[in-house]
């Protein structure tokens, strides 16, 4: 029986729906109402996303899309010591399903529950692969990244896209060892005629087809392609960094990975926070470099038309490509907080052309890092949304912000948890919500889109739930773009004071001029105070009102 659960906290006045069930192999799912980017949770913390459309298990006939990633919870280092699924119904992309924990190891490989001292191994970025017998039979291939006691990569399986997944290529001769050869960052694809190929590696790119037998070792009479593309520190535009991914579509193979990008390229220092393409006719090469898919960093011009990264200005992704419903996206993380160890997972549309027959060319167009996740769209302005769904955050010296040394001189996204946060706990169903922090003067906080289509008043309120820290200051609320000279609108300001409770407030402006405002339009704050380096207040969420 399912109960649906409307929970709103007191302070930040946050909406969310979920529901319980107890489905096969699983104690209880968790189904939740989301809307923006992060298209997840925002407690939720799920990088180097894999995108798949599998059958449900439980809905024969129905499709979901499943993101199988690695789980920030260890929240001083990369990942954590569980993978967990996530899934939604093809034609219900705002209401994502938490399946449930698909795998652990303990430190002797036992695959045993939990171990809370810290045991089990820590496993990384996964891809899985779906194997379907001449009866019909489906078996779910999970690729860990886990290579624990210097063992190559674990292989688990299962008969359900949502596990639980138990390793299966465990070596005869020592117990603390894996057959096969996958490394770092494994991709593994089945193709059409059922033949079996991997890829893998860290700055250098590997691939082998593999013995279908075992889906580990290199099919007898082959050798592992070293090389594939030109890595970070070789010749070549490839660049390849890590983060290995492969997709066919219709007769194109398609490689996606992370990218180190060359100094100066697009106007920014070289960074490897870029999926990027390369294509081919053949599933081992050789491959045509296609362009960037995404870009982290946001890739934005200021005022005076220099290039900046209008979000996070450097970190690591990790992703893929998946068409649902008839409409490709790109699947990729941003960081949060001053670190890497709370990652989120983002999606944009994109568009995917392929040109048919030998040598023919693959174009995806370069994805948009937006705050609208699956809401094409446009977010709806009559809804509560958290400050943490910022597209852009950026201070008064953008160009030139420090990552990872925990120094930004303006606005930027605070984690689910740890000491830049009021939560203690990433999996607190009450706080679905990440605040932004750090709002000094010259610091913009922007949003993009809201659709406007309808709005009829002339005069809108802006609602903004915020705590005050204690400066003198104004938000001016800006449409379209920061800058007046860039085509940006004033919409109104909202005045803070020194002598405020530094308490959550719930703040009101009124907006002039937004029956203007049809379609969808970009939102900033723009902080102004005369007290530099000092945060005028933490930013929670908002609600256009009538």
């Amino acid at each position: 029986m399912n109960r649906p659960i409307t929970i709103l906290t007191a302070a930040c006045c946050v909406i969310m729906t979920w529901s319980c069930s107890t489905p096969k192999n699983h104690d209880m799912q968790q189904e939740l109402t989301t809307v923006g980017n992060p298209y997840m949770p925002l407690w939720e913390h799920i990088p180097d996303g894999e995108p798949y459309v599998f059958e449900d298990p439980d809905q024969p006939g129905r499709q979901r899309v499943y993101v199988y990633g690695s789980h920030d919870n260890l929240v001083t280092e990369y990942c954590g010591r569980d993978q967990v699924v996530w899934s939604a119904a093809v034609d219900s992309l705002n209401r994502w399903r938490y399946d449930g924990v698909i795998l652990v190891v303990d430190k002797n490989g036992k695959g045993e529950p939990f171990d809370t001292a810290g045991t089990a191994d820590v496993l990384y970025a996964p891809d899985v692969a779906l194997v379907t017998d001449s009866t019909g039979k489906k078996t779910y291939y999970l690729f860990p990244n886990d290579q624990s006691s210097g063992r190559n990569g674990l292989i688990a399986r299962s008969d359900r896209p949502d596990g639980p997944f138990e390793v299966c290529n465990w070596s005869q001769d020592n117990p603390d060892r894996a057959d096969g050869v996958l490394q770092f960052d494994p991709a593994v694809f089945v193709d059409d005629d059922g033949r079996v190929y991997g890829y893998w590696g860290f700055e250098r790119s590997y691939a082998a087809e593999f013995d279908p037998a075992t889906m580990a070792t290199v099919k007898p009479g082959t050798k592992v392609v070293e090389d594939m593309i030109s890595g970070r520190y070789q010749e070549g535009r490839f660049k390849f960094f890590e983060a290995s991914s492969i997709r066919k579509v219709k007769d194109k193979y398609i490689f996606i990975y992370s990218r180190f990008t060359e100094e100066g390229e697009f106007g920014l220092p070289s960074s490897n926070y870029t999926l990027a393409y390369a294509y081919s006719d053949k599933p081992l090469g050789p491959w045509t470099y296609g362009g960037t898919i995404i870009d982290g960093r946001a890739r934005e011009k200021d005022e005076q038309d220099n290039t900046i990264a209008s979000a996070t200005p450097d970190g690591n992704t990790h992703g893929s490509i998946c068409e649902i419903g008839g409409q490709w996206y790109v699947f990729y993380h941003r960081q949060t907080g001053t670190d890497e160890y709370a990652r989120q997972a983002m999606v944009a549309p994109i568009t995917v052309t392929v040109e048919e027959g030998e040598g023919g060319k693959v174009e995806i167009s370069e994805g948009e890092y937006t705050s609208e996740g699956f809401a094409t769209n446009g977010l709806d302005p009559f809804e509560r949304h958290s400050a943490g769904i910022a597209c852009w955050y950026t201070g008064p010296k953008p160009a030139t912000h420090e990552w990872p040394n925990n120094t930004f001189y303006g606005s930027y996204v605070a984690s689910g948890y740890g000491t830049d946060s009021k939560f203690d706990a990433p999996y607190d169903l009450r706080n679905n919500t990440n605040d932004v922090v750090n709002n000094t003067d010259g610091s913009i906080v922007g949003y993009k889109y809201f659709n406007f289509d309808g709005v009829e008043d002339e005069d809108l309120r802006l609602l903004l739930n915020l705590t005050p820290e204690g400066i003198d200051g104004t938000i001016d609320i800006m449409a379209d773009r920061p800058w007046v000279s860039q085509g940006g609108q004033l919409l109104g300001s909202i005045s803070l004071r020194a002598d405020m409770p530094q308490t959550p407030t719930e703040l009101s402006a009124d907006l002039k001029g937004t029956d203007k405002l049809q379609g969808k339009h970009a939102i900033f704050f723009i902080f102004k105070s005369e007290t530099k380096e000092q945060s005028l207040c933490k930013l929670h969420n908002f609600i256009f009102s009538n």
